[in-house]
């Protein structure tokens, strides 16, 4: 998969996908994660990219014409999406999405906006991480890269990962355990020690049943509240709410 990144930034977003996961899949080749400097197509001496905006008002907007500029130079995968507020909202499920493209690319923003021109004719979407102000684009392009990077086939290196984890199934995700048996007088569940895989299989369902109850309660009701078999679940757990 080719992902390309468009930003003032481009040294944050190399530095974040050279490390960890994401830079494994790098070098296997699995990953072509490419970062492009918007000042590259800057014209005056300073490498301006913004300007005031027109009508008055605080701070700079970033200019249509390094954008176009660079869009039309480096021909980077589509869809190409801006990040910004306005857009949908990211989640697991847009996650997958873009995960089963062949590439896309993402639009930093700075400064104080964008010029509407670039959303209105060259971006194909906006993506949004939350409703909360960030200074730039480039940290939601770095959860970007490493939620959608890790779904891609061949990144992970087990498969059953990805369809443990929390959201993979709209619930949040059951909880973790490991050695040793019993730290300071906590002992591991008895279930997990007890070698019935079904057992635990059914009691990791209903942790996770009762854990995005208590948690995320919007979640259960975005799946149209709970089924027969997950009140029995939880019952067989003494876990009902």
């Amino acid at each position: 998969m080719r992902i390309d990144v468009i930003t003032i930034f481009p040294g944050m977003i190399e530095a974040f996908a050279n490390e960890s996961l994401l830079g494994k899949a790098r070098e296997a080749g699995l990953l072509d994660i490419r970062a492009h400097d918007l000042r590259d197509a800057a014209t005056d001496k300073h490498r301006s990219v913004d300007d005031s905006p027109f009508g008055g008002g605080a701070g700079m907007v970033l200019s249509p014409e390094p954008v176009f500029a660079t869009v039309e130079r480096v021909d980077p995968p589509r869809p190409l999406f801006f990040l910004g507020p306005a857009g949908r909202p990211f989640d697991q499920g847009l996650a997958r999405e873009l995960a089963a493209l062949d590439g896309f690319s993402l639009l930093c923003g700075r400064y104080e906006g964008l010029d509407e021109r670039v959303r209105e004719h060259l971006v194909d979407g906006e993506i949004s991480l939350g409703d909360y102000v960030l200074a730039g684009g480039e940290v939601a392009a770095m959860v970007l890269l490493e939620a959608v990077g890790r779904l891609v086939p061949g990144v992970m290196g087990n498969v059953d990962s990805a369809e443990d984890e929390s959201f993979s199934d709209g619930l949040l995700e059951y909880p973790q355990y490991t050695r040793p048996a019993d730290f300071r007088g906590w002992p591991v569940p008895e279930v997990l020690r007890s070698g019935d895989h079904g057992r635990i299989e059914r009691w990791r369902r209903a942790m996770s049943l009762a854990r995005t109850i208590t948690n995320r309660p919007d979640l259960i009701e975005r799946r149209g509240g709970l089924s027969e078999a997950d009140h029995a679940l939880l019952d067989e757990f003494d876990l009902a709410p």
